[in-house]
């Protein structure tokens, strides 16, 4: 769990470090404080079952912008 800094907001960025493609999994998952598993679960159950979750992780790969490498 990360320290909270009460003066930057907490912001959505694809992770550099927990990737596998894009990092948006990784990003979801900083973001939401939960496993990056989860994240990659969920979004295979929707490309496979509801045929959105390759369409929505390629708009969130382009739009979310990448965390900073500092």
């Amino acid at each position: 769990m990360d320290i909270i800094d009460p003066i930057s907001p907490k912001r959505l960025k694809r992770s550099l470090t927990d990737k596998m493609v894009g990092g948006v999994c990784g990003g979801l998952a900083k973001y939401f404080d939960i496993d990056a598993t989860l994240i990659r679960l969920i979004f295979a159950f929707a490309a496979v079952f509801a045929g959105t979750g390759i369409l929505a992780y390629i708009v969130m790969w382009i739009i979310v912008p990448k965390e900073d490498m500092y």
